[in-house]
């Protein structure tokens, strides 16, 4: 048996505690209006190692091979008030219905509010009783048995499908229909930062699940509706459930029937859409999107700044692109540029991973090169350093779009990294995403794969990161050490030269190579060698001119002044 303690269940008892004390609930405390998270309503028995919620009803212990002790309440429902009559009335609920699923009311003592009491039949017994006061405090009775609302009608409503609400009242509002194929679950939506949903949904063990085939949601649309709706398909099997989509000024049943009657009530049940199955798609799932594509027709990427680039290759979102080039070739400086050209173009935000470019500040300032087009340092006699106004425009254009990491090397795995760009793109809008290189990131490589197994693996995950996220990732990967040829240069790399696997060129969306014939020329070859779908560009070669001044690139058409400036730069190497 595996020793537990309090904390493991998020209770905070002080460690001197002795007999039965009180202390806050991690299970409803979250989720309760701000005035009401100082309650104390979790009665600990130090002493039994048992807990009992007195406001939601949660109740466990630390020994785990103890029985649950589950205690009936007696319950003798009277008539109910006016006031609570008028009260369900305004609300589309009548008092046959009531009256067929034994509300009660509790009539106020003392200080005490009076209370609707919702009892919990099963079979034949009351089990528990929720109570409910007018401003929407909620109990239940003591060590009360997990299970659904309406349990008795259910079961005995002879149908096959189970029609499963948030709350009593939209149960109710669905029995108000004639249907008693309906139960609610006992405890509400877990709040969305709740632990130990196992004891949450433990009322799923009640039996009645096991009488149905079909099962319909019908939660709050909610944050903690939609957590409650996933469990409950997860849990009972998506395949066998529905959802059902409620008007937009509607969030739940109950607002439908009073807003816009029991009519629309019932089509909106009779309109329940399968539940989706990750992975698994019907035609009529995506038949918007399909006549869309018609309409629209298959739109290219985004200019990348250079009209002879984008006629072999555009950027868009949900895409991954392999550079490669041989060392010195200036893929990271190409996509640098590529970076602040959709930066400017087309207002894209930015998070590198650039471990080759580090320290950070190195890097920032060579961006800041390609946005003022101006040398950051004093190391040419060409062109004009930028001023230090410039440098203030340049950072103060890169503070919101231009986002790197520096990362410890224990951190520098593929998972570390993109749990750091996932924070980029939740907090930022970032929409592209560079790592740069690849051999950085696979010195990480678990012993137990080999290097083409983890290839495979990682750039799967790299390419469906891009695609759930709505990003664009560059990847750049050195090749192998080519084989010189004859006259002493390289042979153009190709993805299938990069090292470690043919998965580079398998896995990708687009694959690029960055080529210079010559060292001492400025003329830099942008080979455009995978497109995987044609209307983002298609195979063959581009030819820019680099200026190794500001780190940008130019159309390799015509003589405009930068190329006349380039030219006279050609004695020296440009990288």
């Amino acid at each position: 048996m595996v020793e537990q303690s309090y904390r493991d269940f998020g209770i905070h008892v002080p460690g001197n505690a002795n007999g039965e004390i009180r202390v806050s609930c991690p299970e409803c405390t979250p989720s309760r209006k701000p005035q009401n998270q100082n309650e104390k309503d979790l009665a600990v028995n130090t002493e039994k190692e048992t807990w009992f919620c007195h406001h939601c009803g949660w109740s466990g212990g630390l020994r785990q091979n103890q029985e649950p002790h589950y205690q009936r309440p007696e319950y003798k429902p009277t008539g109910l008030p006016q006031n609570v009559l008028t009260y369900f009335a305004n609300r589309g609920i009548s008092e046959k219905t009531l009256s067929r699923c034994g509300v009660g009311y509790q009539e106020p003592k003392g200080k005490s509010q009076g209370a609707i009491m919702f009892p919990r039949y099963k079979g034949g017994q009351v089990v528990a009783i929720k109570y409910r006061t007018h401003d929407k405090r909620m109990w239940q009775s003591k060590n009360p048995e997990p299970c659904f609302y309406n349990y008795d009608r259910a079961l005995g409503s002879g149908s096959d499908t189970l029609i499963i609400t948030e709350g009593e009242i939209d149960a109710l509002s669905f029995v108000e229909l004639g249907l008693t194929n309906v139960a609610s679950v006992p405890d509400g939506a877990p709040p969305v930062t709740a632990k130990n949903l196992e004891a949450k949904f433990k009322f799923l063990d009640d039996g009645l699940v096991e009488h149905f085939k079909y099962f319909v949601l019908a939660v709050d649309r909610d944050e903690p509706g939609q957590l409650l709706e996933n469990e409950l398909a997860d849990r009972i099997g998506r395949h066998k459930c529905y959802r059902i989509n409620y008007p937009h000024d509607c969030k739940d049943a109950n607002d439908v029937l009073v807003k816009d009657g029991a009519k629309r009530l019932h089509e909106i049940i009779a309109q329940a859409k399968p539940y989706p199955i990750d992975g698994l798609y019907s035609t009529v799932d995506v038949r918007e999107a399909v006549v869309d594509l018609y309409d629209v027709g298959l739109k290219p990427g985004l200019s990348t700044g250079w009209s002879s680039v984008d006629q072999h290759y555009t950027a868009r979102t949900c895409e991954m692109s392999i550079i490669t080039g041989i060392p010195g070739s200036g893929k990271s400086t190409w996509l640098d540029a590529l970076t602040v050209n959709l930066h400017q173009l087309h207002g894209w935000k930015f998070a590198f991973c650039s471990p080759e470019n580090w320290p950070v500040q190195r890097h920032i300032a060579g961006i800041t090169e390609k946005i003022i087009r101006k040398p950051f340092a004093c190391h040419t006699i060409t062109a004009q350093r930028m001023t230090k106004e410039d440098l203030e425009e340049a950072l103060r254009i890169m503070d919101q779009s231009f986002f790197f990491t520096q990362l410890q090397d224990q951190d520098m795995t593929i998972d570390g990294v993109l749990n750091v760009m996932q924070a980029a793109i939740s907090r930022h809008g970032v929409k592209g995403i560079v790592l740069d290189p690849w051999n950085e990131l696979e010195y990480h490589r678990p012993a137990n794969l080999s290097e083409t197994e983890f290839v495979s693996e990682s750039l799967g995950k790299i390419r469906r990161f891009a695609r759930m996220n709505d990003v664009h990732v560059w990847i750049v990967a050195h090749p192998t050490k080519l084989k010189r040829r004859d006259d002493g240069t390289y042979p153009v790399p190709r993805l299938y030269d990069i090292s470690g696997s043919a998965h580079f060129y398998n896995k990708a969306d687009n694959g690029i190579s960055i080529y210079r014939r010559d060292p001492r020329k400025s003329e830099v070859e942008i080979h455009v060698q995978k497109i995987r779908f044609r209307e983002v560009g298609k195979l063959g070669q581009v030819n820019l001119k680099f200026s190794k001044d500001c780190g940008v690139f130019l159309e390799s058409v015509g003589k405009s002044s930068d190329q006349q400036q380039i030219e006279a730069q050609e004695e020296d190497p440009p990288f």
